[in-house]
């Protein structure tokens, strides 16, 4: 639950360039009043921590160290909701929001049933390790510029950032694509497509928002991969 956006240094509120038109508003930190923007972190909020009960629980039930792992992840998803800093400029695209909802939400269709390959089990529990450490560490990296729709909240070149524009979803391929693994059938591969391709639309975006910076131009042209490194 979570967006990659991000943009170098915060800038002062009175020096963001006014946009208009239907692509982002600028500066809805100034027009959004504050309880609004509490109220929506709240509920972000109150979502990971669903979350995080339902992972807690599965924990519980098998005892599989991942599982702590995964209960992490979302803890962290909570405290970000809730310490993150007012946005500078989010779209106002009605497609990028549901980009964002189906990038979130879709993985919650899958379903542990289907074929499950001795081999699939294994590797699909090392992608998923490596996924969650990698969404952990991008998370810490990503501090208070946590987001859930594309807007530009200030720039993280840190860690997995000096390596993938957009690590967070990174690793949401890899947690993806290890439950594939481990649980194959055409409602998963079907589920884990279409969640990367939202995911894939939330990258157009947010690199649309902040394409006016010339620091987010400058950081295009070191950090070149978006997701994975020499492919995309």
């Amino acid at each position: 639950m979570d967006s990659d956006t991000r943009l170098a240094t915060v800038r002062p509120e009175s020096s963001v360039p006014a946009r208009v038109g239907r692509q982002w508003r600028p500066d809805p930190s100034a027009r959004v009043p504050r309880v609004v923007r509490v109220t929506a972190n709240l509920i972000g909020a109150a979502g990971a921590g669903y979350f995080s009960y339902v992972t807690l629980e599965a924990y519980l039930r098998t005892h599989r160290p991942i599982g702590l792992l995964f209960f992490a992840e979302q803890m962290v998803v909570v405290v970000a909701y809730l310490v993150r800093r007012p946005a500078h400029a989010v779209t106002a695209r009605l497609g990028d929001w549901l980009l964002a909802f189906g990038g979130t939400f879709l993985p919650v269709l899958l379903r542990p049933d289907g074929a499950h390959p001795q081999w699939g089990l294994e590797w699909g529990l090392v992608l998923q390790f490596c996924g969650v450490v990698v969404c952990l560490w991008s998370f810490f990296a990503l501090g208070r510029s946590f987001g859930f729709a594309a807007a530009d909240r200030g720039l993280v070149q840190r860690g997995p950032y000096r390596v993938v524009r957009h690590p967070i979803y990174a690793s949401y391929v890899l947690l993806q694509t290890g439950y594939l693994l481990q649980s194959f059938s055409l409602r998963n591969l079907a589920v884990v497509v279409l969640a990367i391709a939202c995911n894939a639309g939330r990258i157009r975006a947010e690199e649309r928002v902040l394409a006016t910076s010339p620091a987010h131009a400058a950081y295009t042209r070191r950090v070149r991969w978006r997701v994975v490194p020499g492919l995309w």
